[in-house]
């Protein structure tokens, strides 16, 4: 089965050119001048993309991004291109950088997706980038649950496939891979035979790209919900109905190590959707598992999953406004010894990074006041603009406002089904941090 993962298209819709810093080099191409006003390339190229002067320097490094304002529009106007159209990249000078996706609609106007000249997108040319991807996920799972594709991570920009077993959840979050959608279906059928494909166009980044929001089966038949197992641990995920694509495979190494810590323990899981923290702790001998979401779908559905793994007598959902639940339990006297925090993206622009900070401080601050003596926070983020140190300084200013400090005992990070492009900042976006508070 594949799902569609938040946390790239929270990220990439969001990036701009002022978060980002030029690398200082170029890649070999071939090189010759591109005439005023014209649109022949020295290759013969009739329609390109060419850059402005030296911007072409982190596209040299393996960035696989153009920005709107780094296109010289006297030479390639970028609304002659029509969303999602295959064309070679150019420098100023005439050289030839990549072939690309183009959309004038997005900030991200254009996506490289290969560096052979003149090569289109085709279902041999997504196959074998499939293939690349399902080697990595064979290797390292024994199970089909997992991320397939991670957009640039997997060098298929903007497409995002979650497994679970025989079903796929696919997202194509730009224009140039909407655009082949048949090919990416036609690719999945050849190399996974799956039973049924779900289509879970709805992120907010297609928005940005000028795309319509779409859900529905494109493949086969697809069930409302299907059993994965994570962490040998068993649950139900809604395909059609459930959160993003349906499960968050990111944390799923982060919520293994989380057991270490649980071991008798009373537990709080704050913003819990599946209750994939709250089992984790639960499968390690913790004594009681308190769960908060927002959404009453949410809380029902872990009360299934505590009870398909027999866990029901030691969980207690609560729904409502998890900081509401908090100042709650503070109020009312509760305490625990492990708090986890995992809530959406608070900084989803770099304009929004102060009162995002906020946020996570206040939760953070809050949480450390329900914690016994000794006691874990676990603090997660998947906001690419909020630095691992600045939320290990939120963490320590909750604790501090509730007279203890902080020992860092673990970091976490994405799973290895949600690969870091080594030249794309922007695909590594999730943190999580284990504290222990002490006076």
């Amino acid at each position: 089965m594949l799902a569609w993962a938040v946390p790239l298209n929270r990220i990439w819709s969001t990036m701009s050119s002022s978060d980002m810093k030029a690398p200082p080099n170029g890649p070999a191409g071939q090189v010759g001048e591109v005439s005023p006003g014209t649109q022949t390339a020295p290759g013969g190229d009739q329609r390109m993309l060419v850059l402005k002067k030296n911007e072409e320097r982190r596209l040299a490094a393996g960035h696989l991004w153009v920005y709107s304002n780094e296109v010289d529009k006297s030479k390639s106007p970028l609304k002659t291109f029509a969303a999602g159209e295959q064309v070679p990249v150019y420098s100023n000078r005439g050289k030839f950088i990549a072939m690309a996706c183009v959309n004038s609609h997005s900030l991200i106007c254009a996506r490289v997706y290969s560096y052979r000249r003149s090569e289109l997108i085709s279902v041999d040319l997504i196959k074998s980038r499939l293939a690349t991807a399902l080697a990595l996920r064979d290797q390292c799972f024994d199970k089909p649950f997992y991320r397939l594709v991670h957009g640039e991570g997997d060098w298929l920009p903007g497409l995002v496939i979650d497994r679970y077993g025989d079903y796929l959840v696919v997202q194509t979050n730009t224009a140039g891979m909407d655009r082949e959608l048949q090919a990416v279906v036609a690719a999945l059928v050849e190399l996974l035979s799956p039973v049924g494909i779900y289509l879970r166009n709805t992120s907010a980044s297609r928005e940005l790209e000028g795309l319509e929001s779409v859900a529905e089966t494109i493949h086969g038949e697809v069930p409302e919900r299907v059993e994965i197992l994570e962490n040998d641990i068993r649950y139900q995920i809604p395909l059609t109905g459930g959160q993003k694509t349906g499960w968050f495979y990111d944390h799923r190494d982060n919520r293994r190590t989380l057991q270490r810590f649980c071991s008798g323990k009373r537990v709080l899981d704050a913003y819990s959707y599946l209750g994939g923290w709250g089992m984790n702790a639960l499968a390690a001998g913790a004594s009681h598992v308190t769960a908060i979401d927002s959404s009453a779908a949410a809380i029902e559905g872990a009360q299934i999953n505590a009870a398909l793994n027999g866990f029901d007598d030691r969980w207690h959902g609560v729904r409502g406004d998890v900081v509401d639940q908090l100042r709650h339990l503070h109020q009312t006297s509760e305490r625990f010894d492990v708090v986890i925090l995992d809530p959406p993206a608070f900084i989803k622009r770099a304009k929004d990074k102060k009162a995002g900070i906020e946020k996570y401080r206040s939760i953070n601050t809050l949480a450390a006041a329900l914690l016994n003596p000794g006691g874990i926070l676990v603090s997660g983020s998947c906001s690419y603009h909020l630095t691992e140190d600045e939320l290990q300084r939120v963490m320590l200013h909750g604790c501090q406002k509730s007279g203890r400090t902080l020992q860092i005992l673990a970091r976490g990070h994405q799973a290895v089904d949600h690969p870091v492009h080594a030249a794309i900042a922007e695909t590594e976006y999730l943190k999580a941090l284990f504290a222990r508070l002490i006076k």
